[in-house]
C-alpha cells in the first residue's frame, strides 16, 4: 500500500468538478465508463444542453471519445446520439459489455474519476441537489491508479476478456468474436470495431 493524493466528492461537486472542470475541457481525450448511460444534460455557454451536444463539440476539435456502458442507452441519448453525424460516423467510440460496472472518467490521460455516478442526470448530470442521487467519488492525478484504471478499460474495450467471458451467451455484442483472437501488436491489444448504435427508424415502436 502506499499513499495516494485524492479529493472525495458528492452530490453537485461530482457533477461540477467531472463534467465541468475536466471533461468540458479535455483536450485529446475523454474515456467514460458507466452501467447506464442516459440523455443528462450539462451547463454549457449559458444554456443546458444534452452531453451529446457537448461530447460533438469535444470531437469537432479533435478529442478522441470512448463510452463503455453496460446497458444500450436511453432512447432520448440514442435520439441525441442519431441527430450527431460526426458522432455516428465515429466521432463517439461505443462498446457495450454487459460486466462493465464500474463508473469512471479518464481525461486526457492525467486525471481520473471513480465512483459511484453513472452517466445520468441524477449521477453526473446537472439536477438540483434535492433531485439527484446520493453519490461518492474521488478524483486524482495520481500515476498508478491512471495506469491500473486505463489497463482494465484497455482490456475490456480491446475484448481481451471476451474469450473467456463465461457471459457471452447473453453479451448483445461480443467485442471479439468467439473463434478469433485478440491480436497484438508490440505488445498492445488492437482495438476492435467501435460499436454502432442502433438506428432509429420512422416507426413508432
Amino acid at each position: 500500500m502506499r499513499p495516494i493524493e485524492a479529493e472525495l466528492l458528492s452530490g453537485s461537486a461530482l457533477y461540477r468538478e467531472v463534467v465541468l472542470e475536466k471533461l468540458l475541457h479535455a483536450r485529446e481525450s475523454v474515456w467514460m465508463a458507466t452501467a447506464n448511460v442516459k440523455a443528462m444534460f450539462v451547463e454549457h455557454q449559458g444554456h443546458y444542453v444534452p452531453l451529446v451536444e457537448v461530447l460533438d463539440k469535444l470531437a469537432a476539435r479533435g478529442v478522441a471519445l470512448r463510452l463503455l456502458h453496460a446497458e444500450l442507452p436511453s432512447r432520448p441519448f440514442r435520439a441525441a446520439f442519431d441527430a450527431k453525424a460526426r458522432l455516428v460516423a465515429g466521432g463517439l467510440g461505443l462498446k457495450v459489455c454487459p460486466r462493465v460496472h464500474f463508473k469512471a472518467v479518464v481525461v486526457d490521460g492525467a486525471w481520473a474519476y471513480l465512483g459511484s455516478a453513472n452517466l445520468t442526470g441524477a449521477g453526473l448530470g446537472a439536477k438540483s441537489d434535492t433531485a439527484r442521487n446520493f453519490e461518492l467519488g474521488f478524483v486524482t492525478e495520481d500515476f498508478d491508479v491512471i495506469d491500473r484504471v486505463t489497463a482494465l478499460y484497455e482490456a475490456v474495450w480491446s475484448g481481451a476478456e471476451c474469450r473467456t467471458c463465461r457471459l457471452r451467451a447473453v453479451c448483445p455484442d461480443p467485442i471479439v468474436p468467439a473463434d478469433k483472437r485478440v491480436t497484438r501488436e508490440r505488445g498492445v491489444a488492437k482495438l476492435g470495431k467501435a460499436r454502432r448504435l442502433k438506428r432509429h427508424t420512422s416507426k413508432h415502436r
